[in-house]
């Protein structure tokens, strides 16, 4: 039976995170095994607010791609390309701008979302949106198409993104006859990790990360930071292990986390403690990643093989894509 095909994809903004890593990579590992699997960098996205800073972006494409290798993106079940090097999604992108409106796309609760952070980080009353910002829906509804994408996993916050996607499927097939397949999301089943301060979110910009890539010093650092019950004062006091993101990442990497929460509720254990067994348990728990970076690390020539042999694979689907596209709208000229 052949198998559906997912398409899923992440912006070369930083190294991976124990968010990205638990929310998203790990549900990655599990797919990659049951569907045909193309997992996008999407440098061209990453540009929508990263435009002046291109070194950033090119910088960790290369950083991105080692990381997914090394949490177990296995190269003879997925693959990997790179947005910018499939013209057709950046052709299907203008096709597709003609189908949604512009009240639409500011109607998107994702887009209104992260408009409103814009307005509220830089203060202008959203004078800074750009063109591209706004229609990023458009241009995540081509990386769709052009790969037949069957199957999208998501979390909860993306659903509106999958539903423009739909629209836009349903409102070309109307006007130019059935061309393109309607994709269905898959909610992730893992909930968002939460930063070290207690932040609902992870990430770079807040400062409350830990990465695949930090060193022992710097987990050690980061963890000795994170927040822990305020009401506990003195070692001996019992606590609440609920509000202690200390416990809520032993819980991420600890196999016996349930001695950690009744010595923490007992009063049983110091924080200091705790966090030095966290630093020890995430240490180790990383090992294996770091050991597999390293080889990546060493084989560059390799890691190019592999995405140049992902990215002829992702157009390859695009040009079949492209061609029923311009047949169903009569500019298959020359062919």
């Amino acid at each position: 039976m052949e198998k559906k095909t997912i398409l899923t994809g992440i912006r070369p903004t930083g190294n991976l995170h124990l968010g990205h890593y638990f929310g998203t990579v790990t549900n990655w590992v599990k797919l990659q095994n049951e569907y045909e699997t193309f997992i996008e960098i999407a440098d061209v996205q990453a540009l929508t607010d990263n435009f002046n800073n291109p070194e950033k972006v090119r910088k960790n494409v290369r950083e991105l791609i080692l990381d997914l290798l090394a949490s177990g993106i296995d190269r003879e079940k997925a693959s990997i390309f790179i947005q910018s090097k499939i013209p057709q999604i950046a052709e299907l992108t203008v096709y597709y701008s003609n189908l949604v409106t512009i009240a639409r796309l500011e109607r998107n609760p994702t887009i209104k979302t992260e408009i409103a952070q814009k307005k509220e980080l830089f203060g202008n009353n959203g004078e800074s949106i750009t063109y591209g910002f706004l229609g990023y829906p458009v241009s995540q509804a081509a990386d769709i198409t052009a790969l037949d994408g069957e199957v999208i996993p998501v979390g909860d916050d993306q659903i509106p993104l999958i539903e423009q996607t739909r629209e836009i499927v349903r409102k070309f097939n109307s006007i130019y006859g059935e061309t393109l397949k309607e994709p269905e999301y898959m909610l992730s089943k893992t909930t968002r990790i939460k930063g070290l301060d207690g932040n609902e979110k992870m990430g770079k910009s807040l400062g409350n990360a830990i990465y695949l890539v930090d060193s022992e010093e710097e987990i050690t650092k980061k963890v000795m930071g994170a927040l822990t019950d305020t009401n506990k004062i003195k070692k001996d006091d019992k606590a609440n292990p609920d509000v202690c993101m200390v416990y809520y990442y032993h819980k991420l990497v600890n196999d016996d986390v349930k001695t950690v929460c009744e010595e923490c509720k007992n009063g049983l254990r110091g924080c200091v403690l705790c966090k030095k067994e966290l630093i020890n348990k995430l240490n180790e728990y990383l090992k294996e990643f770091k050991t597999r970076r390293k080889y990546y690390e060493d084989n560059p020539e390799l890691v190019e093989e592999i995405i140049k042999e992902g990215t002829e694979k992702a157009l390859t689907k695009a040009e079949e894509t492209i061609k029923k596209v311009k047949e169903s709208m009569k500019i298959n000229y020359f062919e």
